[in-house]
């Protein structure tokens, strides 16, 4: 009986490994590749309130930037993989026959090449030969890049030198807290991280400002916590106005006179907001478009009695 258990297990052995076979290695495979690793060592923020920090007119551009110094180091990185053929040992079905052909073709190409002197290319004379022994081989298969398979061989990891690297941009569409009195409004920069300050317009509009004598703006990245802030006097002449300016911006337009409407452009010049001015001229020239008779009175009137030149933004439509 132990003979016998021997045996059978010699059998399975061996069936196994016919079943099984050997997988049939290629060459090696490289791959390189080039990776950097960015350590940020330090953020900031930027805030630019311009000079001086004391509001007198109602528009004030805000440049906001971001500022950061990164640890760069670069890595070279050799992967090199161990290639294969696994077995299958039902292509051996046409792999043996093929061999022999394959086998017999190189002989008949060595000894030709023999005679032409060793002109005929080494794939004819040894690669056939290596092929047709391959497939001859019942527990290997032919050599195939089409079925090939692999598997990490080694991995090789080279460090280069570390730099410093710095970055300043922009604090792009990105938001502004700006706290007013007991009030808090969230603003947004441009694409060029510029915030148009407007006491003017927006949330400031609705708010009574007479009383609020700073602005503190903040900025706050929320990944790192980094923040900036800058505090803006507004100064006592320019809460005193802000209240006509507004009533001058914002009273309906359609229900007044002409000479009503030259006045409000004169007195927002006279109160010192040529820029608020300059957009409600623009506004009612734009406003009396399609009524051109009205639209030379009003241009006439600026003219004479506010001693301002104006003109028809589509005129070079």
């Amino acid at each position: 009986m132990p003979r016998r258990c021997h045996r059978l297990a010699g059998a399975a052995l061996c069936g196994a490994v016919f079943l099984t076979g050997c997988a049939n290695q290629l060459p090696q495979r490289s791959e390189l590749e080039e990776r950097v690793e960015r350590k940020l060592l330090d953020h900031s923020l930027q805030i630019d309130a311009g000079s001086p920090l004391v509001l007198d007119l109602p528009q004030r551009r805000i440049q906001i930037r971001e500022q950061k110094t990164f640890e760069v180091t670069p890595f070279e990185v050799t992967r090199r993989y161990q290639r294969y053929t696994p077995y299958q040992p039902w292509r051996e079905l046409y792999e043996i026959p093929l061999g022999a052909l394959a086998v017999v073709a190189g002989i008949g190409a060595n000894a030709l090449n023999v005679v032409l002197l060793g002109s005929l290319p080494e794939s004819a004379t040894r690669g056939w030969i290596d092929y047709g022994f391959a497939g001859l081989n019942p527990l290997l298969n032919v050599e195939s890049n089409g079925r090939a398979q692999q598997n990490l061989a080694t991995l090789d990891e080279q460090q280069g030198a570390t730099r410093l690297e710095y970055s300043n941009l922009p604090w792009a569409e990105r938001p502004v807290q700006v706290r007013a009195g007991q009030q808090t409004h969230e603003l947004t920069t441009n694409r060029n991280g510029v915030l148009s300050l407007n006491l003017l317009d927006g949330p400031f509009a609705e708010q009574e400002l007479e009383r609020v004598g700073k602005l503190e703006l903040r900025v706050q990245d929320p990944q790192d916590q980094a923040h900036a802030e800058v505090t803006l006097l507004v100064s006592k002449a320019l809460r005193g106005r802000l209240r006509e300016a507004h009533e001058l911006i914002y009273a309906d337009l359609e229900g007044d006179e002409v000479a009503h409407w030259v006045h409000r452009v004169k007195r927002l010049a006279e109160l010192g907001m040529e820029d608020e001015a300059r957009e409600l001229e623009q506004s009612l020239v734009e406003l009396t478009r399609n009524d051109p008779e009205l639209q030379q009175e009003l241009i006439q009137a600026l003219r004479k009695d506010a001693g301002r030149i104006a003109s028809d933004p589509g005129e070079g439509d």
